[in-house]
């Protein structure tokens, strides 16, 4: 049997692939790049202080003078974001197995969840800085309540959207409310489950910068908190790329994990 065939088919998967993946990213590049020759430009012909706005230039010079720096840095804030993001999550799943699992409690628990929800984080900061010291603690504290309530939401919504005739069954054959928990309700919750936890995963960069904002020695928050307190607005610039690069990696890697648990799920398509 020849392999002609099966090698066209796989030029054709790759080819295909490919210009799926040209038509959603190179409008981003273009865009991108373009914002950086104009951004150039007008630094250049108008001459704005580099205290003001730094130059794309100025900005990768110095992100190249504290590399080594920066990459610490980053290191630390990346290490926080993925401790505080699984610890949400851990957290977010829990608060809503609690819901659902026993209706008296979820009846009382979900306004204070709400209701948590909407005290202003930031103002935790100092607070958690006073009750567990400048160490992890704070940081992932202040993570944990930026970044649980899109989980916890998420679990609910798809643990309250399973078919009513399906719960019907299950009671029919004398299954328990634990059992209808865990083998309906849980495995229809989890695509609803892992676009949570992609916000979940932008929200926890948030809440490691506020954190480190608020106390720290260490870390990219911090980097940008005594850069500017040195007037060096191009090295606040780097750090807020490197930020913007931990969010972008952090995004991408819970969709990849979602593709993994959920491949069936219907993805987000601009097409």
């Amino acid at each position: 049997m020849s392999d002609q065939p099966i090698t066209n088919l796989s030029e054709s998967r790759f080819a295909s692939s490919w210009s799926q993946a040209t038509g959603i990213w190179l409008p981003a590049v273009i865009l991108l790049l373009a914002t950086i020759v104009v951004w150039e430009a007008v630094v250049r012909v108008f001459a704005i202080s580099a205290f003001i706005i730094p130059a794309p230039t100025e900005i990768a010079q110095s992100l190249v003078a504290q590399w080594a720096t920066l990459m610490q840095a980053t290191l630390v804030t990346a290490g926080e974001i993925l401790f505080g993001f699984l610890v949400s999550v851990v957290v977010g799943i829990a608060i809503a197995l609690v819901i659902v699992r026993f209706d008296w409690l979820g009846r009382a628990l979900y306004p204070l969840v709400v209701l948590f929800q909407n005290v202003p984080k930031v103002a935790l900061a100092p607070i958690f800085i006073l009750w567990f010291g400048y160490g992890l603690a704070p940081k992932i504290g202040l993570i944990l309540v930026i970044a649980f309530f899109p989980v916890t939401l998420s679990t609910l919504a798809g643990m309250q959207a399973v078919d009513r005739s399906l719960l019907s069954l299950m009671n029919s054959v004398g299954a328990s409310p634990t059992q209808i928990l865990f083998r309906i309700r849980v495995p229809h919750s989890l695509p609803n489950l892992m676009a949570g936890t992609k916000i979940a995963a932008t929200l926890s960069v948030i809440g490691a910068i506020v954190g480190e904002f608020a106390g720290a020695s260490d870390g990219l928050g911090y980097v940008i908190q005594f850069a500017s307190t040195q007037l060096d607005t191009a090295l606040v610039f780097a750090a807020l790329l490197l930020v913007s690069v931990l969010g972008i990696a952090f995004y991408y890697a819970a969709e990849i994990l979602e593709r993994i648990v959920v491949p069936w799920a219907p993805k987000f398509s601009r097409a």
